[in-house]
């Protein structure tokens, strides 16, 4: 048994993937290939807007192949996770996919995927030859206690003799505990979130008695204590605290974005997001005219979107005299995407 690590967002774990050590890094780019699903797990989180066949690469929609090497790009991602819906119902979209970044990026480009079906032998050896490096199985709830006399069995047991890194990840609740008969028996890792509510869970999770945390969270009351119960116990073990995913994954994967793809004039913060100033005029010449008296370089400045961007920290020096040329000025803090979410807008 190793020694159990722990860290400031509440995770803990004796054992990572080399997907999960990716994630830690903010490093991988999250595919999500298709919103469809056979199944109906009561804690599902996905979003009624994706529950349907459209594909996404973090937050971009994908309409082709450029969108999912451009937002790779962007991120400068280490590794990719293909996720769904059920990604299998599309296997054929899923191989050309990991095709592409393979090419792309090099075999090196760590792919993982996460299913909730039980893949046949031939299925596999396709994921294998097209370079799966990892593959998490997320087996229904109700064959968590008989995983062994499942179809779950031969699969992650196909998986491990093909050369991939293989394991469990499922919701830390009550019964987890089930599945580690089989993970022992063949030497599988086991991944274990927080369980959290979202809009579209929200309903089916206090009909069967979840509670919030606190006031302050979406995680459920007890699930990180399931975790730490079955910590004394599993052998290769992860639990991905609703706290980390916020506080580190997302937060290292927004840096990432940012220092790639800021501009000169882009404030970023600790947090990953961009601060720009924005001069919204409809006398763009006067404006100009003002830029150009005040002596601000090019480079700190462009129009987008109808609106002058500007360095935030110059915008303040010079706001009384953009004012006096008719312009309405603020100072936003937004997401590093195109078209990024603005988390907070202040007039000056």
């Amino acid at each position: 048994m190793h020694e159990i690590i722990q860290n400031k967002a509440g995770s803990f774990h004796n054992y990572l993937s080399e997907g999960c050590k990716l994630c830690k890094l903010g490093a991988k780019m999250v595919l999500f290939v298709t919103g469809i699903c056979g199944r109906d797990c009561f804690y599902c989180p996905v979003s009624e807007d994706r529950k349907k066949d459209v594909t996404y690469a973090n937050e971009r929609r994908v309409t082709s192949d450029e969108d999912v090497v451009a937002e790779a790009r962007q991120m400068d991602a280490l590794g990719t996770g293909i996720t769904g819906g059920e990604p299998l119902l599309e296997l054929e979209r899923v191989l050309h996919y990991m095709h592409l970044l393979k090419s792309e990026f090099g075999v090196e480009h760590h792919i993982h995927l996460y299913t909730s079906i039980a893949p046949d032998k031939g299925t596999l050896a396709a994921l294998a030859d097209a370079g799966l490096d990892e593959i998490r199985f997320h087996p229904p709830q109700k064959m968590w206690n008989t995983l062994e006399q499942t179809p779950f069995a031969d699969s992650i047991t196909t998986a491990l003799e093909l050369g991939m890194s293989a394991g469990i990840e499922i919701p830390s609740i009550e019964g987890a505990e089930g599945v580690l008969p089989l993970l022992d028996a063949v030497g599988g890792f086991l991944n274990l979130n927080e369980l959290e509510f979202s809009d579209t869970n929200a309903d089916a999770m206090h009909l069967r008695g979840y509670e919030l945390v606190n006031d302050m969270s979406n995680a459920v009351a007890n699930s990180r204590a399931c975790a730490q119960k079955l910590a004394a116990h599993a052998s290769n073990m992860h639990f991905c605290s609703s706290r980390y995913k916020d506080a580190v994954q997302l937060r290292k994967r927004l840096l990432r974005i940012a220092n790639k793809t800021a501009r000169a004039f882009d404030g970023i913060t600790d947090d990953g997001t961009i601060v720009v100033g924005v001069i919204e005029s409809e006398d763009h010449d006067t404006v100009f005219e003002v830029l150009r008296e005040m002596e601000v370089p090019d480079d700190m400045f462009e129009i987008n979107d109808g609106t002058i961007e500007i360095a935030w920290w110059i915008l303040e020096d010079i706001a009384e005299d953009i004012k006096r040329a008719g312009g309405t000025l603020s100072i936003i803090e937004r997401y590093p995407f195109e078209n990024g979410l603005v988390v907070e807008t202040m007039s000056i």
